[in-house]
């Protein structure tokens, strides 16, 4: 699979809204995902089949699929090939998926999964990892992107208000790969500091397309 998935330096917008998010819905993430690209994004990060369609539909950028799917306390991001795929059929160009070591749901290896991911649907893999030895478990499996999207949210670890830098230019340090910063990216500065880090493209959602975390996030500044 090639590594040249987006470009270097280039922005992705995740449109995602979760089932209490008044914009929730494949119409709302498709409009999110037209004013990103009209913004100037190279890609879009979507979860599920109907917002992918939905969005392939309006946009003509690479579009990074997941299928959040099973119990929010382990793999629940694409875990399966099932769940890949269908998100591919939905007209994802680029499957993210959890990359750590945990156990998957039905028992099948990460190595396993890439390789059918690749062989059986023809598009690259973006591991979503916690920390730099999952990083490393991630490419060992034949990833060809690497994202710190799990930094801070499984206890490998520590949360934070901000982007975890230093797991970033730990990956790009040591992983031979694209490094893909997410996670907490709220600001024009936090993007610039993620590419000074090492990133090969950064990932933005809340700050872009969740106006409802957005205005708590201020109200919460000022309380």
């Amino acid at each position: 699979m090639s590594d040249a998935v987006f470009p270097f330096r280039s922005i992705v917008v995740s449109c995602q809204a979760g089932a209490d998010n008044p914009l929730h819905g494949p119409g709302p993430m498709a409009l999110m995902a037209r004013a990103a690209a009209a913004g100037g994004a190279a890609g879009i990060r979507a979860n599920g089949p109907d917002d992918v369609a939905a969005i392939s539909a309006v946009v003509d950028l690479p579009i990074l699929g997941i299928n959040k799917t099973g119990d929010r306390a382990g793999v629940y991001i694409t875990p399966s090939f099932e769940s890949a795929a269908a998100v591919v059929r939905a007209g994802a160009t680029v499957i993210a998926l959890d990359g750590t070591p945990r156990p998957r749901p039905d028992g099948a290896s990460l190595a396993d999964l890439v390789a059918a991911i690749h062989d059986r649907l023809g598009v690259p893999v973006m591991a979503d990892v916690d920390s730099l030895a999952a990083g490393r478990h991630a490419r060992a499996a034949g990833v060809d992107l690497v994202g710190t999207t799990l930094a801070g949210y499984t206890g490998e670890s520590a949360d934070g208000d901000g982007p975890d830098l230093a797991l970033v230019r730990e990956l790009a340090a040591e992983v031979d790969c694209p490094i893909v910063a997410e996670g907490r990216f709220w600001s024009r500065d936090d993007v610039l500091a993620g590419f000074e880090a090492g990133a090969h493209t950064v990932v933005v959602g809340t700050a872009i397309t969740n106006p409802m975390a957005i205005t708590r996030r201020l109200v919460e500044a000022v309380r």
